[in-house]
């Protein structure tokens, strides 16, 4: 019969610098990421012109809003 649990053959000590140094690199790589798709993105929204879309779709969400709701503008 096999034991459920394998031995851990690192200390205490090299697993959690192991894990804090991967837990690092994670978040580096995950905030790249996302810088480089955010950059994309807004290059290509620079492009197709879809901000005045955007922007005018948001004033009319505002002016319906301010309309409906009065009292949330004071």
């Amino acid at each position: 019969m096999s034991q459920p649990y394998e031995k851990v053959k690192m200390s205490r000590k090299d697993m959690i610098i192991n894990n804090f140094i991967g837990g690092i690199s994670w978040t580096f790589g995950a905030t790249i990421g996302i810088a480089v798709i955010i950059t994309i993105l807004t290059f290509i929204s620079k492009n197709i012109n879809l901000v005045p879309f955007v922007g005018n779709f948001i004033a009319e969400v505002i002016q319906f809003i301010a309309q409906k709701y009065p009292q949330l503008i004071q």
